[in-house]
This record gives C-alpha cells, structure tokens and sequence, in this order.
C-alpha cells in the first residue's frame, strides 16, 4: 500500500492576496508609478487647479481608474462603492499613501471621504443628490468642521449648538483646524444636537485669516434650511464614529506608504555614501537604525492588516480597541523611522529637496489628528483592563508558591493511580525545601 498523501490543512488568513485582486494592485502601482507622480511634481495639487487643460487631463486619467472600477473605492457596495472591505481597503491605500496626488484621482482623498461615508449612510435621497455625487464627482469639495478651540476633540466639551427658527435652523459657535475649510464649497459642521450641512458661502460662516489650512471658523448666526440636518437629531457623535472609524484605518495605511518611503530611501542612502573608510551601512550604529526602522515597519504593517480583517469579519465597534491603538502607534512608528531616515541622508534630509523633512514635520500632526495619541491610549487601557478581574489577597495568581500548591492538587489523581511517582514526587519537595 502506497504511502497516503499528507491532509491538507487551511489557515484562515494565509497572508497572501487572491491573484484576482494583485492584479488591480499591480496595476494600481504601475498608474502611480507613470501617471500620478509625474503629474504631481508637474501640477501640484492637479485635481483643484482651475486650468481648463489640467482639468482635462486630470479627468482622462480618472476615468482609467473609474474603467478598472477603483472609484470611491472606499464606499460599500450598498453605497455605491466597489465594497472592497478594509482589509483589500488597506492593501491599496498601503500604494496610494506614497503618492500625494494619488488620492484624489482615485476619488479617496480625506476630509471628503469620511463625509461621503456619512451621507451615504445616513443622508435622504434628495441629500444624496444633491451633495453625494457631486462629492463623489469631484464637482463640489467638502470639510469637516468638528474640533472647538476650548475642547480640542471632546464632543462633551462642545458648544457649538443649532437652534430651529420655523423652517431653518440657526447654528451658532466656534470651530477649529477644519482642514481645507476655506476651499470647501460644504462644511460638515458637528453641533452639540446634530450633524449639519452648511455651504461655504453662507452668511454668518466666518473664516479666520490663521491658520490658513487647517482653519478657524465662526458660525454667527449662521442659518440653513431644516433639511440641512444630516441624520437625526442629537445623532452627530454616532455620525462622527462612523467617519472616524474606518478613516484611521485609511490613514494608518498611508502612513505605513510614508514609512515605507522613508526605509527605502534609508537603505538607498545606507549603500551610497561613504564616510571613516567605508559606505555607512557597513557601520554598527546605521545597521541599528535599519534593522529597528525594518521591524517596526513589519509590526505595524500586520497590526492594520489585522485590525482591517477583524472590522470586515466582524464591526467597527467590535475592533475599537485595536483601531486605537493602531492610531497612536501608526504616529510614532512615522515619526522614529522619518526621523532615522533624516539623519542618514545628513544635512541633506533637513531640507525640502527631499520628502523627509515633510514626513517629519507632519509626525505630530498625525498624533493629533482624529483626536490626541492620549486620548486613544487612556481608550486602549481602559477596554482592555474590561477583560481582566483583580487577584485575590496580597499576591498576583503567578505567585509560585501557589502555582505550587495548586500544581499538588491537580496531581492527586495521578499520585493515587501511580504510588511510585508520588512517593518520587515526595522526596524532590523534600530535597528542594533542605536546598
């Protein structure tokens, strides 16, 4: 009789990509690779310039992407996206976060994707048409205007409130850094009773002169009609969790795309430049930086990948504590590896002939973005502690000499069927008491 072949066992996650979906992210890599890049240091912030040529373009080279069905790939299928899910989500934001431009010629760029998920979710019909696919068209821009200068990111310190007058709601406050503000034709503004649609140009939206990109806002008076409400009302932090949650996902990807740049172009320099006789990858303390910098790239890597599998098996709640803690890792793993990079290139990565120097300067930016590191860490702490229940009396359950007493207990059955083995079990306890 032959031998029998072995079982074959299956993994549920075997770390590889069905060939089906490779071939879109080859192909994603190839359009970033020839088209987006080049267009970037050509035309810097392309999709927005009001030249009719550039626009043109830039229009020829979204509807490639929308022909290989990667438009607004980050809505779910009932929404009107492709419904990859986050894990295949992450796997292409991990290319597009190392092109500035990529972004926004796939339809994907922030604060509009995260407003797009809550009109798709929670916005009418009408609602839908009318800011939804202009959004998603990129005939309109919008902004989120949700943190306060007095609360930061705390939605119970917020005062910012709208009051119904007849057919409108008056809306009264103060925000602060809503990026991109004073080029959205719409604000998602988050009030202490409801999420609201408010347009650029009504009267009362009063945009500070500083900051100039992430900008200061007062809403005086500013009035909208009843159907402006997005959701229900007293419904905004609900709305804001949905935004928020599968956003840090996105960004967590792109982030490792940064880091992912900054390592190659760590290594690059490693083998390129000499220095005390010899190329400075050769010496002990350039290799540590490149072995931690590899490390923590790998880890951080397949925590999102993970956190991005476990919200499609299971929800965005239910992975709230691994959402968090990807948040306030993602920014000092940019930060430690940028700055590692920096240094390895010299004067050189102090400069803005390079993307470090950038990367850098925006690792804090990250830390605070979609709320404090601090915030998520206290978050982490406090969800996993649930799973925990304190010892009993002075000592953790690790303590040795209950483990020890514990241990006897359990061997009693055994002693009583082997006589032998419990007298030898005896005599050991005597010899390591008399050492």
């Amino acid at each position: 009789m032959g031998a029998q072949p072995p079982e074959e066992t299956t993994l549920a996650w075997d770390f590889t990509t069905e060939p089906e979906f490779q071939e879109k992210l080859d192909w994603i890599q190839r359009f970033c690779d020839e088209k987006v890049e080049p267009l970037h240091h050509v035309f810097p912030y392309a999709v927005r310039l009001p030249d009719p040529a550039v626009k043109a373009y830039v229009r020829e080279l979204q509807q490639e992407v929308k022909d290989q069905g990667l438009w607004a790939l980050f809505l779910d299928e009932e929404l009107g996206g492709p419904g990859f899910g986050q894990l295949k989500l992450a796997l292409v934001n991990e290319i597009l976060g190392r092109y500035p431009a990529a972004p926004q010629l796939f339809g994907a760029a922030a604060p509009d994707t995260g407003n797009m998920e809550m009109l798709a979710a929670y916005g009418t019909e009408e609602q839908k048409k009318r800011w939804l696919e202009p959004l998603i068209n990129q005939e309109m821009f919008s902004a989120y205007s949700m943190t306060e200068p007095q609360g930061g990111s705390d939605p119970n310190l917020f005062k910012t409130h709208a009051v119904k007058d007849g057919d409108e709601w008056v809306i009264n406050g103060e925000k602060w850094f809503t990026s991109a503000g004073r080029n959205a034709d719409i604000l998602f503004v988050m009030c202490t009773n409801g999420m609201y649609v408010v347009p650029r140009e009504t009267p009362g939206v009063e945009i500070m002169p500083e900051p100039r990109a992430h900008n200061h806002i007062k809403y005086n008076d500013v009035r909208v009609p009843l159907d402006h409400l997005l959701g229900p009302e007293d419904g905004a932090k609900v709305l804001a969790q949905r935004r928020l949650g599968g956003g840090r996902i996105h960004h967590a990807m792109r982030t490792i795309a940064q880091c992912n740049l900054a390592f190659d172009m760590m290594c690059e320099r490693a083998l390129s430049r000499e220095s005390h006789g010899s190329i400075i990858g050769e010496h002990q303390m350039v290799q540590e930086k490149i072995a931690e910098s590899y490390a923590k790239l790998k880890m951080l890597r397949l925590f999102v990948l993970e956190t991005a599998w476990k919200i499609d098996n299971t929800s965005t709640q239910e992975a709230r504590t691994e959402i968090a803690a990807v948040k306030f890792t993602m920014a000092r793993v940019l930060r430690e590896i940028s700055f590692d990079a920096l240094h390895i290139h010299g004067s050189l990565g102090t400069t803005d002939l390079t993307p470090l120097q950038a990367m850098y300067a925006g690792a804090p930016t990250m830390g605070l973005a979609d709320g404090a590191d601090e915030v998520h860490k206290s978050t982490v702490a406090r969800r996993v502690l649930k799973g925990y229940r304190p010892h009993e009396g002075n000592f953790p359950r690790e303590f040795i000499p209950y483990k020890k007493e514990e241990a006897w207990e359990k061997m009693q059955p055994v002693f009583e069927t082997h006589p032998e083995l419990s007298e030898s079990a005896k005599n050991w306890k005597k010899y390591f008491a008399n050492r």
